[in-house]
Protein backbone atom coordinates (compact mmCIF):
# COMPACT_ATOMS: atom_id res chain seq x y z
CA UNK A 1 0.00 0.00 0.00
CA UNK A 2 1.16 3.69 -0.58
CA UNK A 3 2.18 5.84 2.13
CA UNK A 4 0.55 9.29 1.92
CA UNK A 5 2.82 11.17 3.79
CA UNK A 6 6.62 10.11 4.51
CA UNK A 7 6.66 11.44 8.17
CA UNK A 8 3.07 9.46 8.55
CA UNK A 9 1.70 12.86 9.73
CA UNK A 10 3.61 12.93 12.95
CA UNK A 11 6.89 15.25 14.03
CA UNK A 12 8.86 12.33 16.03
CA UNK A 13 12.34 11.11 15.04
CA UNK A 14 11.65 8.10 17.57
CA UNK A 15 10.53 7.16 21.33
CA UNK A 16 7.40 7.50 22.76
CA UNK A 17 6.07 11.14 23.15
CA UNK A 18 2.80 10.95 25.08
CA UNK A 19 -0.83 11.70 24.56
CA UNK A 20 -3.16 14.65 24.62
CA UNK A 21 -6.72 14.78 24.78
CA UNK A 22 -8.60 16.26 22.16
CA UNK A 23 -10.36 19.04 23.04
CA UNK A 24 -13.37 18.31 20.56
CA UNK A 25 -14.39 14.47 21.40
CA UNK A 26 -12.41 13.65 23.58
CA UNK A 27 -10.34 11.13 21.82
CA UNK A 28 -6.56 10.33 23.18
CA UNK A 29 -4.19 11.79 20.15
CA UNK A 30 -0.33 11.45 19.85
CA UNK A 31 1.07 14.86 21.11
CA UNK A 32 3.12 15.30 17.77
CA UNK A 33 -0.10 14.89 16.09
CA UNK A 34 -1.74 16.91 17.50
CA UNK A 35 -3.45 20.67 15.89
CA UNK A 36 -2.62 23.50 18.35
CA UNK A 37 -5.00 26.54 18.61
CA UNK A 38 -3.93 29.29 20.85
CA UNK A 39 -5.86 32.26 20.79
CA UNK A 40 -6.31 34.88 23.96
CA UNK A 41 -9.79 35.48 25.34
CA UNK A 42 -11.20 38.21 27.36
CA UNK A 43 -12.65 37.55 30.83
CA UNK A 44 -14.94 40.73 30.46
CA UNK A 45 -18.31 41.08 28.62
CA UNK A 46 -17.69 42.92 25.08
CA UNK A 47 -19.82 45.73 25.81
CA UNK A 48 -18.55 46.12 29.52
CA UNK A 49 -14.78 45.71 27.67
CA UNK A 50 -15.95 48.60 25.52
CA UNK A 51 -16.66 51.31 27.96
CA UNK A 52 -13.73 50.24 29.72
CA UNK A 53 -11.24 50.98 27.09
CA UNK A 54 -12.81 53.64 26.61
CA UNK A 55 -12.48 55.39 29.85
CA UNK A 56 -8.27 54.43 29.84
CA UNK A 57 -8.79 51.13 31.86
CA UNK A 58 -6.14 48.13 31.08
CA UNK A 59 -8.29 44.76 30.65
CA UNK A 60 -5.88 41.60 30.98
CA UNK A 61 -6.36 38.83 28.57
CA UNK A 62 -5.48 35.06 29.04
CA UNK A 63 -4.23 32.31 26.46
CA UNK A 64 -6.48 29.58 25.85
CA UNK A 65 -4.74 26.72 24.35
CA UNK A 66 -7.25 23.84 22.61
CA UNK A 67 -5.67 20.55 21.10
CA UNK A 68 -7.49 19.20 18.35
CA UNK A 69 -6.95 15.75 16.80
CA UNK A 70 -7.29 16.11 12.90
CA UNK A 71 -10.47 15.07 12.20
CA UNK A 72 -12.09 17.53 14.60
CA UNK A 73 -9.21 20.66 13.23
CA UNK A 74 -10.80 19.99 9.76
CA UNK A 75 -14.68 20.08 11.00
CA UNK A 76 -13.86 22.89 12.57
CA UNK A 77 -11.98 24.41 9.64
CA UNK A 78 -8.67 24.59 11.59
CA UNK A 79 -6.80 22.52 8.53
CA UNK A 80 -8.36 21.78 5.44
CA UNK A 81 -7.42 19.33 2.64
CA UNK A 82 -5.06 20.37 0.24
CA UNK A 83 -4.21 18.52 -3.70
CA UNK A 84 -0.91 16.80 -3.69
CA UNK A 85 1.16 19.29 -5.27
CA UNK A 86 0.27 21.77 -2.64
CA UNK A 87 0.85 20.02 0.59
CA UNK A 88 4.79 20.77 0.93
CA UNK A 89 3.61 24.81 1.27
CA UNK A 90 3.82 25.22 4.60
CA UNK A 91 1.81 28.58 4.96
CA UNK A 92 -0.79 28.77 7.56
CA UNK A 93 -4.06 28.19 6.38
CA UNK A 94 -4.75 31.70 7.89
Amino acid sequence: MTKKRKSGGRARKGGNIGNVQCSGCGRFVPRDKVKTVTRSVSMVDFKMRKELEESGTIIPRTLVTQNYCVSCAIHRHVLASRPKDERKDHTPLR
